[in-house]
């Protein structure tokens, strides 16, 4: 049986980020099912709901028993509230493999900023290598969530 970091391989910019956070960009329903497979259990999509997909993602990861979140990040939505939901989400889940996701892992490095510094005990220089190996290249994204990190340290 792979581990589900295997499970995702191919997956664009897939990456076992933490030992229970995996990232990358957008699945395919083969991921998915070798996600599940292999032990995944949340979805955490970052995709506004009217971006294009290969396929309905909500309804195959419930088919598949998974826990799918939804919570769009992108113009307009970069608030702290979109980040307090991605927070949520990743706190909620604590100890079972989540899979976190967007179109190529740029959102995906941007959100997870917060969560590296202030939940993982990374300094700021390392948590955006580690957001750049995800995929992250928007400084716009990189300043949010360093800015929501520094403002929510030790909260």
């Amino acid at each position: 049986m792979s581990s589900p970091f295997e499970a995702v391989q191919g997956m664009p910019n897939a990456c076992q980020l933490l030992p229970t956070v995996i990232t990358g960009g957008q699945p395919s329903a083969a991921h998915l099912e070798s996600f599940k497979a292999a032990g995944g259990e949340v979805i955490l999509d970052l995709r506004d709901p009217m971006e294009p997909r290969p396929v309905d993602e909500a309804a195959l990861a419930h088919s598949l028993g998974l826990e799918y979140v939804n919570v769009p990040v992108g113009a307009g939505t970069l608030t702290d509230e979109t980040l307090d939901r991605v927070l949520g989400v990743l706190h909620r889940s604590s100890g079972r493999q989540v899979l976190v996701h967007c179109a190529s892992g740029n959102r995906v490095g941007g959100v997870l900023l917060p969560f590296l510094v202030n939940d993982e005990g990374f300094d700021e220089e390392d948590a955006i290598g580690q957001a750049m190996r995800v995929g992250l290249r928007s400084a716009e994204l990189m300043e949010w969530g360093l800015d929501y990190a520094r403002r929510h340290r030790g909260a």
